[in-house]
């Protein structure tokens, strides 16, 4: 692909429009950090369930409250045993497929391209059932379940479909007892609906986390990413306007 001046020159500005676009838009997005930043260092201290209870009844507003995060009422399936505060059992099947493949050879001194049906096996969803506590308590108070982010699910077993050798169940859960910190707003009584919660962390570090600023650094990767994308998509279009 050859690249004239012209486009070099038309590339040249666009990268220059994207940059003066990506700061305008980091502008706005350290804007918002700062204020959650501010927010979040206002933001009321607790470890203790009394303190807890009192900051709810009195609304004390944002906090960061380090407890036990535990099921109430614990679930699971038969067949796994223990408890969990969620879990999932999936049915997978072992199914054969077919899909067409790009291969090529070479005959008499020459490559030829050519296609070529190619079969496959793989597990593939079929159902899936879900469980989950209806109650939580954290820092010793119960919740209904929802009020707080619980951790990300792990996978648990696998079992066998018994005598369907194609068939077989795949579970995943979320333990049922946690220790960490709890972002939220403590007011009327209760806690904000879907309260972040931060696994294994004290109060310090998930106020860290949450005041770490990786957004912009985030936005920045990915707007370079799609300026040199944009940049890449107008030096392969035929742009022979510019010759004129």
């Amino acid at each position: 692909m050859e690249i004239s001046k012209r486009e070099i020159i038309v590339s040249i500005a666009i990268i220059m429009v994207m940059i003066i676009i990506g700061f305008f838009i980091s502008d706005k997005i350290t804007d918002y950090q700062n204020d959650k930043n501010a927010e979040y260092q206002k933001a009321v201290h607790i470890e203790d369930k009394e303190i807890f209870q009192y900051g709810m009844d009195t609304n004390i507003g944002n906090a960061f409250v380090y407890g036990e995060l535990e099921a109430v009422d614990a679930v699971t399936f038969d067949e796994i045993g223990s408890g969990y505060l969620f879990i999932e059992k999936v049915e997978e099947h072992y199914n054969r497929h077919t899909r067409t493949v790009t291969k090529t050879k070479t005959v008499n001194g020459k490559t030829q391209t050519y296609t070529d049906t190619e079969v496959y096996y793989s597990w593939d969803y079929f159902d899936s059932w879900e469980k989950h506590s209806d109650k939580i308590k954290f820092c010793g108070i119960e919740f209904e379940f929802g009020k707080i982010k619980i951790p990300s699910k792990e996978h648990i077993d696998t079992l066998s479909g018994g005598i369907f050798s194609n068939v077989r169940f795949v579970y995943y859960g979320v333990s049922s007892k946690y220790e960490g910190t709890v972002y939220t707003n403590l007011s009327n009584g209760t806690i904000s609906e879907n309260s972040e919660f931060f696994e294994n962390c004290t109060i310090e570090e998930a106020a860290d986390r949450c005041t770490s600023g990786i957004g912009n650094i985030i936005f920045w990767i990915f707007w370079i990413i799609i300026t040199g994308g944009c940049v890449a998509g107008f030096c392969y279009w035929d742009n022979q306007w510019l010759e004129g």
